[in-house]
């Protein structure tokens, strides 16, 4: 069998805190494969958006291995984490982050542009298939949440990333126009054959993804 795209490996991290140190995760291990979808699932403060900061490089554990192809990207310094990140893995955030002074084709671009992986024809239908064709020339401030969510997921998408990190994508959005992105995100991601690691609280949501684990108090159950 393939070696995981993802492998999580008895993951330990702490926070400081007015009470001392707080462990947000206590040696959690997780595999992804590639064109595998896996649901993390979790309460509040459970760890869940902590772990997948890690699995995207954007912080470092204590303890243990976050390899992305078998490399131990939690070992590298911030540069060569950030060029990982551009080159493999495409990061949808709850809170959309795009970039306000840039139209909505822009901020489709960018990520491919940093990585030197801009596909105008790829881009151009991915805009189409998430029914941004005729608000490119828009700005951020523009559109709707379920409008920036999708420019966000094409973002992600556009380079064709090995791995996708979701923090929960539909969380701002109303259920109708969640299942909707949702639906999107998970044909794309199928035809791409890219893995997918979704964030979400809804019980209903993770059910749509191929496995779901769940994180309590910094360790997984079941």
């Amino acid at each position: 069998m393939d070696a995981p795209l993802l492998d999580l490996r008895d993951i330990r991290k702490t926070y400081p805190s007015d009470r001392g140190p707080l462990r947000v995760l206590d040696g959690v291990s997780i595999s992804l494969r590639a064109g595998e979808t896996l649901a993390l699932t979790g309460e509040s403060g459970s760890g869940k958006s902590t772990l997948l900061h890690l699995s995207g490089g954007l912080d470092q554990p204590d303890s243990g291995e976050v390899l992305l192809d078998g490399r131990d990207i939690g070992q590298l310094d911030d540069a060569a984490r950030a060029r990982v990140r551009r080159s493999r893995i495409g990061l949808i955030f709850q809170q959309f982050n795009l970039v306000p002074s840039l139209t909505v084709e822009k901020n489709i671009s960018l990520q491919a542009r940093l990585a030197n992986r801009h596909d105008a024809p790829f881009a151009a239908e991915l805009a189409g298939r998430l029914g941004l064709a005729d608000l490119l020339t828009r700005y951020p401030e523009q559109l709707s949440g379920g409008q920036q969510q999708r420019v966000a997921i094409a973002r992600a998408l556009v380079s064709r990333p090995a791995l996708i990190l979701a923090d929960e994508p539909t969380g701002n959005l109303d259920e109708d126009t969640g299942d909707t992105v949702l639906g999107l995100l998970l044909a794309l991601v199928a035809e791409t054959g890219a893995g997918l690691l979704m964030v979400t609280h809804s019980p209903r949501l993770a059910d749509s993804l191929q496995r779901r684990v769940h994180l309590s108090r910094g360790r997984l159950e079941g």
